[in-house]
Formats: C-alpha cells, structure tokens, sequence
C-alpha cells in the first residue's frame, strides 16, 4: 500500500477519500491487511505528511482510527476525545488539517457501548468529567422517542443518544467554523458522521 504524497492527495476527491476509508474498514471486519511496510512509511513520511482525512473519535482503546480503517502513516489525522465531542482546539485542529495540510474529509466517529455517551445518559457528576459530559447533553435533549429508563442502562436510549451526538457534532463544525462550511459547499471536502459497531467492527457512514 502506498504513502500519501502531495501528488496523491491533490488526485483525492472528497467521494473517493470516503471509498478508501470503506474499502479499509470492509478489509478489517474481513480480517484482511492491506501490505504495508511501516518502517518503509516512517522514512517516506519523514519529511512529510499529506493525510488525506481527518477522524474526529472517541478516546475509547477499542476505537483506533488507523486500525479500523486499515491505515497506514501519514494517512488521517485521528483526533480522539471521550464522546467524540467537538470544542474550539479540536475544531481549530480540523481547519488546519483542512485548510493548510489538504485533507479532503472530516469524519465524526461515534461508536456503540460508547461510556461518555453513558456517563451523560447517568447524569454522571465528577470533577472535569462533569464539563465534557455536558457537551453531550443536547443529544439526550433531542431523543424523544424514550420516555421510559432514560439512562445509561437502555441499550436503545443510549444508541439513539450516540447517534443523535454524532449529527450535532457535524452541524456544530459546519456552523462554528465558516472556513470549513465554504470548503464544504464548494466541493473541496466532506463533513460527514459514522458509527463504529464494537460486536461487528463494522462503520456505518451517515452521509
């Protein structure tokens, strides 16, 4: 598998930079690598890089970004914070990747059994926890279709938390940061949202 170049990333468009991420991630539910070799990557990237998206996901270790998606280095920036929630750095992080570095997708990742989407769920009340936590709280606003046991311990309360946190954060990109809502609108990128499965490994992109 071959190292992003300059050259590479400016044939990328926004569609096949979502393909590449697809087909890796149909490769790893399939137990199949791409070839790599990675201490070969280390040099080529050296001087170097040219991702061709950024993922913003959860910190959770299951999760790994390069991992699920079959990646190599210098292939994505990963942003990773528990919940997948968006502030100014992070959003600062997307437009220099973006804007500056070429990537042509921003990609929100959520996933299933996710414990920040539980914590908020729980209404979980811990020192600095409690701050990151209430960035997920507009999502359970949102979920109207529960009206029993709206906690940590509803399976689907909790999926449609975690799905409704997904969407937000991609609005809140578009509308908090106008150099990337121009760049969408113009074609040059992508904003999009997913869900990573952890029973299946699977991501199902919101498009």
């Amino acid at each position: 598998m071959r190292t992003h170049t300059k050259e590479t990333q400016d044939e990328l468009t926004p569609e096949h930079a979502l393909e590449i991420l697809k087909v890796g991630n149909e490769r790893f539910v399939n137990n199949i690598k791409a070839h790599r070799n990675l201490l070969e990557q280390v040099n080529e990237t050296s001087s170097g890089q040219f991702p061709f998206a950024a993922v913003l996901s959860c910190i959770d270790s299951r999760t790994s970004a390069e991992l699920i998606f079959d990646l190599g280095l210098g292939d994505i920036f990963s942003i990773r914070i528990a919940g997948n929630i968006l502030n100014e750095d992070i959003l600062g992080s997307m437009e220099f990747a973006c804007k500056i570095a070429g990537s042509k997708l921003i990609v929100v990742l959520g996933h299933t059994k996710c414990g920040a989407i539980e914590g908020a769920c729980n209404n979980i009340v811990m020192g600095n926890i409690t701050t990151l936590l209430n960035k997920i709280k507009p999502a359970i606003a949102i979920e109207t279709k529960t009206s029993n046991n709206r906690t940590g311990q509803n399976k689907t309360f909790v999926d449609n938390v975690t799905v409704n946190n997904i969407f937000i954060v991609v609005q809140q990109i578009k509308e908090l940061s106008p150099l990337l809502s121009e760049m969408e609108k113009t074609g040059q990128i992508k904003i999009i949202g997913g869900l990573y499965n952890l029973d299946t490994g699977q991501v199902n992109f919101y498009e």
